[in-house]
C-alpha cells in the first residue's frame, strides 16, 4: 500500500503540466501537454531508479546503526 501511495505521489509531481492562463487553441495546450507527458514518461525509469537506491541505502545505514547499537547493549 505504502509502495502504491509513493508511486502515485511521484507520478502526479511528474506528470503534473501546469495550463497556461491563456491559451489560444484547445488543441494547442493538448498537444504540449501530451509531449510533456512523453517527455516525463521516459524519464520515470530512471527517476524511480535514483530514488529507491537512495531509499535503500538510508535504510540499510539506519539498519545497520540499530543492529549496532542493540548489540552492544546486549554484550554488557
Amino acid at each position: 500500500m505504502l509502495n502504491y501511495l509513493c508511486i502515485n505521489a511521484l507520478s502526479n509531481l511528474l506528470f503534473c503540466v501546469p495550463k497556461a492562463a491563456v491559451l489560444h487553441g484547445k488543441s494547442v495546450g493538448f498537444a504540449l501537454q501530451k509531449s510533456r507527458f512523453r517527455s516525463a514518461k521516459t524519464k520515470l525509469p530512471f527517476s524511480f531508479r535514483i530514488i529507491f537506491t537512495k531509499l535503500w541505502g538510508v535504510f540499510s545505514f539506519l539498519n545497520r546503526i540499530t543492529r549496532v547499537s542493540i548489540g552492544s547493549r546486549n554484550s554488557m
